[in-house]
């Protein structure tokens, strides 16, 4: 599904309420391609287009870059609590205020981009290690209460199509 808002480029999240191993393998491969798709979607962009904002008001493109592997951590390790303690309470944290510091703002992309390929390495092996009881698992989430690690799944997979969405769309609407 796409989406003529700008902030939606693949559309909103929408979750399925049952997924079957077919559907989980389809999923744990499209965040599997992310570290690629994102690198392929900033491919020679100089630092001008870096520093444009894919929507009025929105993040530049080099904090979207950053702000991925930033969310995709906190992914992994919420799945690793999942995994290992029973029904444990994540933190949240403010995704907004993480994009204005000084990281997110003044890094090369490059640190980023490696450390995305990085991790989704070792997501994606102990995602594929797992049984599908474990998919079951549940953990509480502050702002969504109790989910299981499906949702999660679902929710970062669709993440990766969602940010790369939005560098994409921009580079189309300007021509780059």
């Amino acid at each position: 599904m796409s989406s003529t808002d700008p902030r939606y480029p693949v559309g909103t999240f929408e979750r399925r309420p049952a997924l079957t191993p077919d559907e989980r393998r389809a999923l744990i491969n499209i965040i599997a391609d992310a570290p690629r798709n994102m690198r392929d979607a900033v491919a020679n962009l100089s630092d001008q287009q870096l520093d444009a904002s894919y929507w009025e008001g929105g993040w530049t493109v080099r904090q979207v870059v950053h702000h991925v592997p930033d969310s995709h951590l906190n992914a992994y390790i919420r799945l690793k609590l999942a995994l290992t303690e029973e029904g444990p309470t994540i933190k949240p944290y403010d995704e907004a205020r993480w994009a204005e510091l000084a990281d997110s703002r003044d890094t090369p992309i490059e640190v980023s981009l490696n450390l995305l390929e990085s991790l989704h390495a070792r997501w994606v092996m102990l995602m594929n290690s797992m049984r599908d009881e474990d998919f079951a698992r549940k953990f509480r989430h502050p702002e969504h209460g109790d989910v299981d690690v499906d949702w999660l799944l679902q929710l970062y997979a669709w993440h990766s199509r969602h940010h790369v969405g939005h560098i994409t769309s921009l580079r189309a609407r300007n021509g780059w």
